[in-house]
């Protein structure tokens, strides 16, 4: 279901949207896509935020283990 709604855009972006909005079939159409695609980029960084904090936390532990798993490493 979409729902009709109204914005306020910089003067200078209706070139812009205009010249691109026909590869999407209208502005609307554009201009969903664009904030789908900012949206999901948005929750990427969310994630790799989330990500990096589990790392940092567990970063000593994590050094350990591999100082261990490589101390049974054999000379080639």
């Amino acid at each position: 279901m979409k729902t009709k709604t109204s914005i306020t855009l910089s003067e200078n972006l209706f070139p812009v949207i205009d010249e691109r909005a026909g590869e999407f079939g209208s502005r609307s159409e554009f201009i969903e896509a664009a904030l789908r695609h900012f949206i999901a980029h948005l929750e990427r960084q969310e994630t790799e935020r989330k990500d990096l904090e589990i790392l940092n936390r567990r970063a000593d532990a994590l050094n350990r283990e591999a100082e261990d798993v490589l101390s049974y490493q054999v000379p080639i």
